[in-house]
């Protein structure tokens, strides 16, 4: 029996931390209109705590969502209505029980409706002459009159046969609003990601009435901390910290974020003014709550207003950490506060368009009381008329706004891109026009120069260094929210005349700042540098280069690119060159359109010589794509999905800035950028993605060959922000030698059986095979990153070696999901294309003998036959993760593994346990595959309809119809146990799904193929 468990660990060391007496510095809740807040330590400090109550003892009946008498006992107390006629408190009961059914078919519906009910904003008619009067179900005002308690093993039997038993449960009233799930701290493998895997796999599908009352779930190993939302993947579970903690202690991570994060107050925070229900493009629902930046940046603008000294501020957050949602949280705080009197909240963005992502954000939340202000007229009605309504403008509809249009001193505006937006005469106008407006700005790059300083325009002299909150790049890369960047120098044959480049960098640095005219004359002055970057030689080899890198390097692994080019004339050229090479369907131009362009371009000598020809249709395609914003966002929404065709958008200024695609990870540039523009555009790349490791920028101009010229800001600032690929090629041999190195003196010429088994004895224990695991994970990221570069070439059958050791020791009872990952494509395809034999024996049914002839093996035999049996178990037992049967199969199979690592592997009775276990799965297998292919197509059918959204064609029948046709050709029996057979099952997927332009969605097809293997 283990001394440490997560019971007596994790979950103790945990509720310990909830439910001790000693102060927290925390503020009050968002809505005591009494209190101020102060954010980031001081007085007030909270009182309240958590009390733990032993799960038997809550008084509730296990087959209960809710803590049903505490639930009444709060309605009571909390509503002079129901505490006059107790019945009624049964009534609302009734309607709770209602909303938790409605989980089992739509659980962020559901969990909609009761955080309604739960922040006081339903109503029942228990008034005078039946009235309608608000429910309270939780005190806001006065928290201490609610009941905080913290259970562990919280049992949920909703059914006969279904059972679930939470580690720890947080109940406010009787509601269940946090969960929590831990695991022990001892293995190094078993970590946060595998309680999220109980979560993602098992809790959310199998129990989600249980999750109807819940604000976010947690997941812990004691020693990191991550929580999410209802339906969040892996990649949206985030840490909780502080911003003003640049070096954080990891000794310290969980104990912080419990303390700061899950004390009573920031719970009832995060529920009543920090959690929304965004429709995603898609059409579909979904639950988000803050992260902490956006948390203690929304709480200390609304601070700011409350106290009312100082009137302006500075929000610095790195690019894509999250400033929409940090708008809309401040904005509906801001709202919300009783004491504010209902202020006009004015969101000021620097796009002539409003549908921005801003926009775009408030429009899928569906904030109350917000109008978009599309013209100057409405804007100046808004104003004039003091609408108190949140008004969503751009910076340009200042420029004829009256100075004083509005003296209220009850105005917050908060300004998007703010090194941008006050530049020229607009922010004066805007100024001048809301004389006694609060002045937020939000920022991922402010300016510091004397003629542009965003610190002056914003930065208050009672903020030390100039701002409010900052949350900087390297946290954002540590909190895993961003990516880094890295950047591919410009290959020699593509080098251009250096001076040239330096003039054109001086001539674009002011582009932002001129008007149409004056970008014209500059375009015409910038004349050098156009003829150099679309010299037909060069152009071409640009498109040559581009298209080698992109089909190598990113298309294999389902990314996509941006292509930035010189102006729109260079757009226009690269667009016929690029469809040439990869077909017209692939690329598109995004760009500000002209009249005249066609004529223009007619005579321009770069396209003669280039022996390009704009056609009418394509250019009209364009206009269209930059007049229409609905077409806009169709295109942008088939360059988002990873099985449309649209691979490259090329572009020049539109979309550098506010465009958000994670799936983008490639940017290809051709332009001389600097500074604050630079940074924003090839932070189009650092957004998260499944298996996307870091985004990455094409330099065609030197623009990084001196990154302190290119990017001129205090180093201290931006450190790391962008860095040469060639850093990583210096870490990918050290990080090669130390995963060969576990393996002193081991043959790796040696293939088949013997080799792997001479491999796996110098990976006696699971410790062991942990620390590999984790060491390999930095090799195979670092060579999904740099693969098929020529410096890999020599390296390549080590790193296969490695590859299909690192599959096989993976266990098979499916722990240690972040150490044990699926491979990336590129090693997949490297394995599929070189594995010549088979690595193991899979003859399980030979090796099975009877118990009688164990007894007379010699201790050195049944040594050799354990190892044979667990390899062979292990391989098949593998092909069928996922099933609940073959998963308790592993889950046994991982004790005996644990019991050979005690060094008892010649006992008799282990390999009889052993023996029975291959038994058991050969059974099984027998058992199972009388009924596996004619649920085949249900299988795929469900798997499909998964993947479907609602603008789907009605087309699964045929997509399984044809997987099912063509497998059923293609397989024989037994084929999951042979490379040839892998192979070819492998290809004709690919094949059917490519052709209704789904082969790029990795995840549809790795299911795909799981179930394929599992029923046929």
């Amino acid at each position: 029996m283990s001394l440490f468990n997560e019971g007596n660990t994790t979950e103790q060391f945990i509720i310990d931390l909830l439910c001790k007496q000693t102060s927290i510095h925390r503020s009050p809740v968002a809505r005591d209109a009494g209190a101020t807040w102060n954010v980031g330590g001081g007085s007030p400090t909270s009182q309240l705590r958590w009390e733990f109550v032993k799960a038997n003892a809550l008084g509730r009946q296990e087959g209960d969502v809710l803590v049903e008498p505490m639930v009444k006992t709060a309605l009571i107390a909390l509503n002079p209505e129901i505490a006059a006629d107790p019945d009624k408190a049964d009534e609302v009961l009734y309607h709770l029980r209602l909303i938790l059914q409605e989980g089992r078919t739509n659980l962020v519906k559901a969990n909609d409706l009761l955080m309604e009910w739960l922040r006081g904003e339903k109503s029942m008619p228990f008034g005078v002459n039946h009235e309608h009067v608000p429910v309270k179900l939780i005190d806001f005002e006065r928290p201490e009159r609610n009941r905080f308690i913290v259970t562990q093993q919280y049992t949920y039997v909703p059914a006969p046969r279904v059972e679930n038993r939470m580690d720890l449960v947080l109940l406010i009233n009787g509601f269940p609003v946090i969960v929590g799930e831990v695991k022990t701290p001892v293995r190094p493998s078993v970590t946060w990601v595998d309680a999220v895997k109980d979560f993602l796999e098992d809790y959310w599908k199998t129990v989600p009435m249980l999750f109807v009352p819940s604000v976010c779930c947690f997941a812990s190993e004691g020693k990191n901390f991550r929580y999410a939302t209802l339906g969040s993947d892996y990649l949206q579970w985030a840490p909780w910290r502080e911003t003003e903690d640049r070096d954080p202690n990891p000794f310290e991570e969980v104990r912080k974020a419990v303390e700061g994060m899950l004390n009573p107050e920031t719970v009832l925070d995060l529920l009543i003014s920090f959690s929304v229900f965004p429709v995603n493009r898609k059409g579909r629902k979904e639950k988000v709550i803050a992260r902490y930046p956006q948390y203690e940046a929304a709480r200390q603008i609304v601070q700011r207003v409350v106290e009312g000294r100082v009137r302006r501020g500075l929000i610095w957050h790195f690019q894509g950490s999250g400033k929409s949602l940090l708008m809309v949280f401040a904005a509906m705080l801001l709202k919300a506060r009783p004491e504010l009197k209902n202020p006009t909240v004015i969101i000021v963005v620097d796009r002539k368009d409003l549908n921005t992502q801003i926009g775009a954000t408030f429009d899928a939340i569906d904030v109350p009381n917000t109008v978009k202000a599309k013209s100057r007229e409405a804007l100046e009605t808004l104003l004039t008329q003091g609408s108190r309504q949140i008004i969503i403008t751009t910076i340009h509809k200042f420029a004829e706004i009256q100075p004083n249009t509005n003296t209220s001193d009850n105005i917050i505006v908060l300004v998007d891109e703010a090194h941008r937006t006050q530049e020229g005469n607009l922010g004066r106008k805007m100024r001048a026009a809301l004389p006694n407006a609060f002045l937020f700005g939000l920022t991922g790059t402010p300016i510091s120069r004397r003629d542009r300083n965003t610190f002056a325009w914003f930065g208050a002299d009672e903020d030390p260094n100039g701002y409010l909150n900052r949350y900087t790049y390297q946290q954002a890369v540590f909190d895993e929210a961003i990516l880094p960047v890295h950047f591919v120098p410009r290959p020699v044959e593509l080098d251009i005349d250096q001076a040239a480049i330096d003039e054109g960098f001086e001539e674009i640095a002011a582009e932002n700042e001129l008007d149409e005219g004056e970008k014209a004359e500059l375009s015409k002055r910038g004349g050098r540098l156009s003829h150099l970057l679309t010299a037909p030689n060069r152009l071409t080899a640009v498109a040559d280069h581009l298209t080698h890198h992109f089909l190598e390097h990113i298309e294999p692994s389902a990314f996509k690119g941006m292509v930035v080019m010189y102006d729109r004339s260079a757009c226009a050229m690269m667009y016929y060159l690029l469809a040439q090479r990869l077909g017209a369907d692939a690329v598109e131009v995004v760009m500000i359109t002209q009249d005249g362009d066609l004529t223009e371009w007619s005579e321009d000598p770069a396209f003669i010589k280039n022996k390009i020809t704009v056609q009418a249709d394509d250019y009209q395609r364009w206009q269209k794509l930059d007049k229409d914003a609905a077409a806009l966002e169709k295109l942008l929404n088939r360059y988002r999905d990873a099985s449309d065709p649209l691979k490259l958008l090329i572009v020049t200024n539109k979309l550098l800035t506010g465009f958000d695609a994670p799936i983008c990870k490639a940017m290809y540039l051709n332009k001389p950028l600097r500074d604050h523009t630079l940074l924003q555009a090839i932070c189009r790349t650092n957004r998260l993605y499944p298996n996307k490791y870091n985004g990455l920028i094409v330099d065609y101009l030197g623009v990084f060959d001196e990154p302190q010229k290119a990017l001129n800001f205090d180093l201290k600032q931006i450190k790391g922000a962008i860095a040469n690929i060639q850093e990583l090629f210096d870490d990918f041999l050290p990080a090669l030698e130390k995963a060969l190195a576990y393996f002193p003196g081991v043959d790796r010429t040696i293939v088949g059986y013997a080799g792997l088994m001479a491999a796996q004895e110098c990976l006696k224990t699971n410790e062991l095979r942990d620390e590999f695991g984790a060491d390999f994970r930095v090799v195979s990221r670092l060579w999904e990153i740099l693969s098929p570069d020529p410096m890999l070439d020599d390296h390549r059958q080590d790193y296969i070696w490695l590859s299909q050791l690192y599959q096989s020791i993976q266990p098979v009872s499916g722990i240690g999901r972040l150490i044990w990952q699926s491979l990336g494509a590129k090693t997949l395809e490297l394995i599929y294309n070189n594995v010549t034999v088979e690595d193991i024996r899979d003859d399980l049914e030979t090796l099975i003998l009877d118990a009688d002839i164990v007894k007379t093996f010699t201790a050195e035999e049944r040594k050799r036959k354990g190892q044979e049996l667990l390899a062979s178990i292990e391989r098949r037992v593998r092909k069928h993760l996922g099933s609940p049967r073959f998963e308790a199969l592993g889950a046994r199979l991982e004790r005996l593994k644990n019991q050979y690592e005690l060094d008892v592997e010649a006992s008799i009775q282990w390999l009889k346990e052993l023996l029975e276990v291959a038994r058991e799965v050969v059974q099984t297998e027998q058992e199972t595959q009388v009924e596996l292919i004619q649920d085949g197509k249900t299988a795929l059918t469900s798997l499909f309809e998964e993947y479907k959204v609602a603008d789907t064609p009605e087309i699964i029948g045929r997509i399984v119809d044809d997987i099912d046709k063509v497998v059923r050709l293609t397989r024989f029996d037994n084929w999951q146990d042979t490379n040839k057979g892998d192979r070819e099952i492998r290809k004709v997927l690919r094949d059917t799904l490519r052709r209704y332009r789904l082969h790029k969605e990795n995840d549809l097809f790795d299911k795909a193929y799981a179930y394929i293997r599992q029923y046929y």
